[in-house]
């Protein structure tokens, strides 16, 4: 259960998981070692899932960004399977849903140009039969963030005078 201390690292750790350990822990109160062992916690049971480096995707090629719905009608696990091998295989995706809805799939695409998804466009419908594409590109990103909102974490009920250490 994740407690209130635990989600104050959380949200630290989410704006820069480069912070040293004895830095967040001054943060919210701890010494070193007690909130090393909450992270590890907070690892071992998959609340953390890794950490990363956020990159700029003008500085790494990828200025375009592509929002490909997929309709399809063939809805059985094989095909999932099948479907999701081809995605994973394909870098340019780095977000992919099943969807409710008229759609069935949405992918983030990010690529350099439209030239770049034209060839990225023409090596999916090679690899796996899908009954409809539909693609929008954005103008602008607005918003982007990473971070998840933690006001809703259900908090561990606290003993009266100390917490989990």
């Amino acid at each position: 259960m994740i407690d209130r201390l635990d989600r104050k690292i959380l949200q630290i750790l989410q704006e820069d998981s480069t912070i040293p350990v004895a830095e967040i822990g001054r943060r919210i109160g701890l010494s070193t070692t007690p909130c090393w062992r909450r992270i590890q916690k907070l690892e071992e049971d998959g609340v953390i899932l890794g950490r990363v480096a956020l990159l700029d995707p003008t500085k790494v090629n990828t200025r375009v960004t592509a929002f490909v719905a997929i309709t399809t009608n063939q809805h059985n696990d094989e095909w999932l399977r099948r479907f999701a091998e081809v995605i994973r295989e394909m870098p340019e995706v780095v977000e992919f849903y099943r969807m409710a809805g008229q759609v069935d799939y949405l992918l983030r695409v990010v690529v350099p140009d439209i030239d770049a998804y034209d060839a990225f466009y023409k090596r999916l419908i090679e690899r796996i039969d899908i009954a409809d594409v539909s693609t929008t590109f954005a103008m602008e990103q607005i918003k982007h963030t990473t971070q998840l909102p933690l006001s809703y974490v259900v908090l561990a009920k606290e003993k009266t005078g100390a917490s989990r250490q």
